[in-house]
Order: C-alpha cells, then sequence, then structure tokens
C-alpha cells in the first residue's frame, strides 16, 4: 500500500471546523538529506502560533517503507502502526482508547515511502493528560506480541482481500507505481509484501524501531495555543532518541522509456482501471514546477471538472466516473478532494488515473487519455485558459490548508524539499507566470507516447492480441452522439500504440504483492 493512515476514532466533531489563517513559523528545522550527507540542528522544533485551543501535534520519521531492509517489506509500516495501535509501557491499546474518547483526542499515523507521520489532536484543556500519553506512543512503545500479530494479519489482509479483492482502482495504482521504481527502495507497495509479512517478527520491528527511530531521523511540530513549557518538554523528551546518523535516500535512476511498457493483471472484473505515467525530474523546490503545476490542473485536476481529460472523457462520453492527472505523488485525504499531507517524496512522477471503464471501452479509454495528453501538448494553452487555470489555482490552493493539522503537515512537506512554505511558493511564483512559461514548461517535461502502464483486466491475453495487432478500438454511445464528438473518435480508435510484445507482460493478480 502507497501509504496508510491508522487514527484512533475518536476524533472530536469540532476539529474539523477550525479554518486558521496567519500563522507563524518559528524555531529551526531539522535538515534531512535527500541523497546527500547531511546533519541535524539542535532545534528540531516547527512551532505554528495560533490562538486556537485545538492542539496539533506532528512528529515525522524518515523511517518509511523506503527503508525496509531486503527481505523485510513491511517492517516500516508495521512498526508505526504497532507504536500508534499496539499501547504503551503505561497502557494497553485498549486503555488509551478508553483515555482518548471523553477527550475527543486523537492519534493516528500515516506511512508512506519516506516518511513515517505521527499526528495527535486534542483540546487544549486535555493537553495535560494528551501529551504524555503522544510521547509514550514513539518513546515508550509497549511492543505487544498479540497487538503486532493483529496488526501484521491486518497488513497481510490489506493486500489480499482488499486491495486484490475488492480495490482495483488501489490495486493499479500502487502496482504502477511499483513498476514504475523497479530496483530502487520506492519499488515494493509500503505495507510490504505477502511472503515477507508472514515471515516478520515482533523482534524485526523492535530491531527496525531502534535502528531508524533517532535524533537525526525526527522533525518535531506542533501548532496552536501550545504552552511554551509543553513544548520544552516535548524537545527535552524526544532528546532521549538516540543519536543516530543523517538520513538518506541513494537518487532515483532515470528511466528512458521508448514506446509504452504495459503490465496487465489479470482478474476477473467488468471494468478497467488504468494507470499511466513516466517519472519526472523535478519537485516542489524546482521553479519549473509551478509552471507544471497550472499545465496539469488544466490537463486533469483531481476530482474536479477543471481538466480536459474529466470533461472530455467523463463529461462528454460518460466513459466512466472520472479521470485524471498528477505531477506529484497523490494520495487523497479520506472524503476529501485534497491530498494527504507528509507524503513527500524526492523523486516524483506525472501520472493519470483513469478510473475503471467497462472492459468494451478499456482500449479506447487508454488511447483517449494518451490523445488528449498528445493534443493538449501540441496546442498548449491559450491566454483565457492560462488565466482562468491560475485565478482557479491561486484560490483553490489556499483551501488545502484550511485546517491548522493540515497547515503544519505541508510545513513540514516544505521543510522536506527544501522550501519554506509550499502554498505561499504557489502564491507567489503563479502571478509571476505567462502563458509561454507554461506551455514550455508543459512541453519540457510531458510526453504522449511513453508510458508505463498498469491495466487490471479481464481476458488479458485477449487485450495483449488488440493492441499488438494495432486495430481500432471503436467507442459505441446507446445514444445519439454530437457530430464533432464522433469524429473525434474516429481519430482517437486508431491513435498508435507503439508497444512491442517483449514489453507487455501479464501478471495474475495472485501474484501482484506476493513477493
Amino acid at each position: 500500500m502507497t501509504k496508510r493512515r491508522n487514527l484512533f476514532m475518536v476524533r472530536a466533531w469540532f476539529c474539523t471546523l477550525a479554518v486558521l489563517l496567519g500563522l507563524v513559523a518559528t524555531g529551526t528545522p531539522a535538515v534531512w538529506a535527500q541523497g546527500k550527507k547531511s546533519t541535524a540542528t539542535k532545534k528540531t522544533m516547527l512551532f505554528l502560533q495560533s490562538q486556537s485551543p485545538l492542539i496539533t501535534f506532528r512528529v515525522v520519521v524518515r523511517a518509511g517503507s523506503a527503508f525496509d531492509p531486503a527481505g523485510k517489506y513491511g517492517v516500516a509500516a508495521l512498526t508505526a502502526s504497532l507504536l500508534a495501535e499496539g499501547g504503551t509501557q503505561a497502557a494497553t491499546y485498549k486503555e488509551m482508547l478508553e483515555k482518548l474518547f471523553p477527550m475527543a483526542a486523537s492519534i493516528g499515523v500515516v506511512t508512506d515511502k519516506e516518511t513515517v507521520t505521527f499526528v495527535g489532536e486534542v483540546h487544549k484543556d486535555h493537553l495535560d493528560k494528551f501529551y504524555p500519553m503522544f510521547a509514550d506512543v514513539l518513546l515508550k512503545p509497549r511492543f505487544d506480541k498479540s497487538e503486532f500479530e493483529r496488526l501484521r494479519d491486518d497488513a497481510v489482509n490489506r493486500l489480499e482481500k482488499n486491495l486484490r479483492g475488492t480495490n482495483d482502482e488501489e490495486l493499479g495504482k500502487q502496482a504502477f507505481e511499483i513498476e514504475l521504481f523497479q530496483g530502487h527502495p520506492y519499488g515494493h507497495a509500503v505495507t510490504g509484501t505477502v511472503e515477507s509479512l508472514k515471515k516478520l517478527t515482533l523482534d524485526d520491528v523492535k530491531a527496525f524501531y531502534a535502528a531508524n527511530y533517532t535524533r537525526a531521523a525526527i522533525k518535531l511540530a506542533a501548532a496552536g495555543d501550545v504552552p511554551a513549557p509543553v513544548l520544552a518538554r516535548m524537545e527535552k523528551d524526544f532528546s532521549t532518541l538516540p543519536a543516530g546518523k543523517p538520513v538518506s535516500l541513494a537518487p532515483v535512476s532515470a528511466v528512458s522509456l521508448d514506446g509504452l511498457d504495459v503490465t496487465l493483471i489479470e482478474k476477473e472484473t467488468d471494468a478497467t482501471a488504468i494507470s499511466l505515467g513516466y517519472q519526472l525530474p523535478l519537485t516542489r523546490k524546482d521553479k519549473d514546477f509551478y509552471a507544471l503545476l497550472v499545465a496539469n490542473s488544466f490537463l486533469g485536476e483531481h476530482r474536479t471538472f477543471n481538466g480536459l481529460l474529466m470533461n472530455n472523457m467523463r463529461g462528454k462520453r460518460g466513459l466512466n466516473y472520472g479521470d485524471y492527472s498528477y505531477v506529484e505523488h497523490f494520495f487523497q485525504e479520506g472524503g476529501s478532494t485534497f491530498a494527504l499531507p507528509n507524503t513527500p517524496r524526492s523523486a516524483q512522477y506525472f501520472s493519470i488515473w483513469i478510473r475503471p471503464v467497462p472492459n468494451a471501452v478499456r482500449l479506447f479509454a487508454l488511447r483517449q487519455a494518451m490523445w488528449e495528453t498528445d493534443r493538449y501538448i501540441q496546442k498548449g494553452m491559450t491566454e483565457a485558459e492560462f488565466e482562468s487555470t491560475r485565478k482557479f489555482l491561486l484560490n483553490y490552493s489556499r483551501l488545502w490548508t484550511q485546517t491548522l493539522s493540515r497547515r503544519l503537515g505541508y510545513r513540514l512537506d516544505s521543510q522536506f524539499y527544501g522550501i519554506d512554505d509550499y502554498i505561499a511558493a504557489i502564491q507567489t511564483n503563479l502571478p509571476k507566470l505567462t502563458v509561454k512559461d507554461v506551455n514550455a514548461a508543459l512541453r519540457k517535461y510531458l510526453n504522449a507516447r511513453n508510458f508505463k502502464v498498469v491495466m487490471v483486466t479481464r481476458d488479458a491475453e485477449g487485450l495483449k492480441k488488440q493492441m499488438l495487432s494495432g486495430a481500432v478500438s471503436p467507442m459505441k454511445y446507446d445514444s445519439e452522439t454530437p457530430a464533432e464528438i464522433l469524429a473525434e473518435d474516429k481519430e482517437i480508435e486508431k491513435f498508435p500504440l507503439a508497444v512491442k510484445a517483449e514489453k507487455i507482460r501479464i501478471v495474475p493478480v495472485a501474484q501482484v504483492f506476493e513477493k
């Protein structure tokens, strides 16, 4: 699984109401290395001052799944889960829930490729009781054997039952990421593999915790009306962790694609989930990223009708529920339309997510996504399209940090990328852009011919033959369709798929996430 958020589901109803602006950051952040040697500073606290009585703590540990030892895939996520849901030396998990519930407080964890983030939220009135519990989660874990076994079984079931069995969309997206980063520490699911998880022991978790939960790997953060003594106590408490060494990952080797590289996951399903994309050589710290952010928003902003893909595939043709594109890793937080904070990555990618389409039009849908992207790259944005998209993003991005907790999460991500404030950077950089800048970035970084493709579908062998034959894949409608749509369909159905037999792999669903 690309990331995981396990929450004690005892959050107060009022926690969703905090819309807080004008926060001031203080303190000197730790420095995390991204492929380079680095050291942590003495100060490790990021603090956002606010009058809000809702207090948020976040502790980010550079100990995500990319740091899983060989053969122990899933130990990072399992360690994080056991800390958050396994109790502390002072209380069992059940006892913790019983204490948290009347406080309307929560403790949870977000695990991704490079980082693990523990999130604690509580009203100021209960801070004195809550903070020691939150600190103990990381500093004094219980390492309860029965909870370990429960969480390990949950992880196996997540892979075998949920992803393989009932969630084709997420199955395809996670398999796509694995294919995209083969041979790199990103190249396995965050949850791990079935074979590895079944072999993991409690001692493996204890060893991973001892090796990776160190002062060099940790970043502390808090927000709200937090008394100064509590902040000082937090820094003092976490200073008891071993010093550790600077944390870094080797840079991802660029993968050059020539045409399509296709993985077909064979599964008995009535609809086909499709993910496609390729690596990108830039992140939020790069100037061109902001031009590409605008270009991508017009192509496929997540769960909006601002994008060409959504309008032309769902809106005009009714192919499926949604079609989106991204210029960095994206995982939706809950039922919102926004990205989950604290899943930063030093290696990013462009992707298109085509939500399940009927099998009869699966190849048409793939071709249309490529055709729409190709036509967009060739034509670029008009001045009017650029202005409306930029205006939309300038306003929409402010919503990404409408709660204090999300603002804190985004500020931590900004420090990961070596920038001050991502949302502020959007507000600064977008007004300086021109349509020429955006179209130049569009043509420099995107293409519509060379993709890693993953499709979850039935009769994969039949699809393979169809792809290799070069035959057209016509779209059929049950109602009268405008002539201009039918004319476009004639172009789409024959859009060239540059793929060779050796570049198409068929994988039974039972083998995905297995080893």
